[in-house]
């Protein structure tokens, strides 16, 4: 009789999902661990020969060093998870950063440029979502378009030469470029809060609700009667404004504006957000997913001059490590679905 009423406690333990091993087996199934998994392989394997990469202070350059792409990965999450996505932001990221560090120039107050400069990148998402949702030119050739035009008005403007002698003893450039609070830079701060926050805003909210859904199945959102063109709207809107914050960090970090910066920063962040587990295809998303495929990339430039690897080479190991990442999370994700299959 015993054994019969402590059958059912038995089975609610084996089942509870907070058991470690039903953590462990969510956690392996979740759909940024394939990209976790090679971040920790790559950084187990440059630490084991190079143990000074496991210290403190270079893992947290590295990841200050990809938080620039890493936020517009981020952003990217809401754009990839509707079928859509924005080539853009790199030319964003510049001519931000660009435009603040003319005013700078001129005169205006660094906080006010930097203001001015996320209006720019507001600006960019709200043509963008123009440009694809009431012309309907594809997102992949309009904003790839939009990249090269961003490029070049940032190298039009600025005469193609570096932006110096700005105020650098500015609250500005202090704080965002140089401050850190409780050992970790400002910008792995902001990093911080754009990954909590839009997390939140995806699992949390009617618009991160809607994002799934759409990204789930576009007809049947729009039948279901979400405002499918007004939710990627948003999503364009909130992809350009975090890629002007890229580049208002970038310029306090670096102290001028580049016009030849961001170059490649599109890719980056698609494929960042792509190999932590946000498909082209849609119907998956996850932001801290984006971010670790952003620091994943990174990890692979340091890791290649603790090699002393020819920088010629940098993007063939970085074509590699993309290939093995998407390649590792496509096996997941068919062991996952033979799981579901035979539950």
């Amino acid at each position: 009789m015993s054994t019969s009423t402590n059958e059912p406690a038995q089975r609610s333990s084996r089942t509870s999902p907070f058991s470690a091993g039903s953590l462990l087996r969510r956690l392996v199934l979740a759909d940024w661990s394939s990209a976790l998994i090679a971040l920790l392989l790559l950084f187990g394997v440059i630490g084991a020969i190079h143990p000074e990469f496991l210290v403190p202070s270079q893992l947290v350059t590295v990841i200050q060093q990809s938080s620039y792409v890493a936020i517009m990965s981020a952003g990217v999450v809401f754009l990839i998870t509707q079928g859509e996505v924005d080539l853009s932001v790199g030319g964003n990221y510049v001519l931000s950063s660009v435009v603040a560090a003319l005013l700078m120039q001129a005169g205006y107050a660094p906080w006010l440029a930097a203001g001015v400069a996320l209006l720019v990148g507001l600006g960019v998402g709200a043509l963008n979502a123009f440009v694809v949702q009431v012309i309907r030119i594809p997102s992949l050739i309009a904003t790839l378009a939009m990249g090269w035009v961003l490029h070049g008005l940032a190298s039009a403007v600025s005469g193609g030469q570096q932006i110096i002698g700005l105020p650098i003893a500015d609250s500005f450039f202090m704080v965002l470029g140089g401050g850190s609070f409780l050992g970790l830079p400002v910008s792995v701060w902001v990093l911080l809060v754009v990954v909590g926050g839009l997390t939140v805003v995806l699992r949390r909210t009617p618009f991160g609700f809607r994002v799934r859904e759409i990204g789930s199945n576009a007809e049947a959102a729009e039948f279901s009667g979400i405002p499918v063109n007004r939710v990627k709207v948003m999503a364009f809107l909130l992809v350009g404004v975090l890629a002007s914050i890229s580049g208002v960090l970038g310029l306090a970090f670096y102290t001028s504006g580049d016009p030849t910066a961001g170059s490649g920063y599109e890719l980056y962040a698609v494929a960042g957000a792509v190999i932590g587990g946000n498909p082209l295809t849609g119907g998956s998303a996850t932001v801290f997913g984006a971010v670790v495929g952003a620091i994943l990339l990174q990890a692979v430039g340091v890791g290649l001059v603790y090699f002393n690897v020819p920088a010629a080479w940098s993007q063939f190991a970085t074509g590699a490590v993309i290939l093995a990442a998407v390649s590792l999370d496509g096996l997941i994700r068919r062991r996952r679905q033979a799981a579901a299959g035979r539950g």
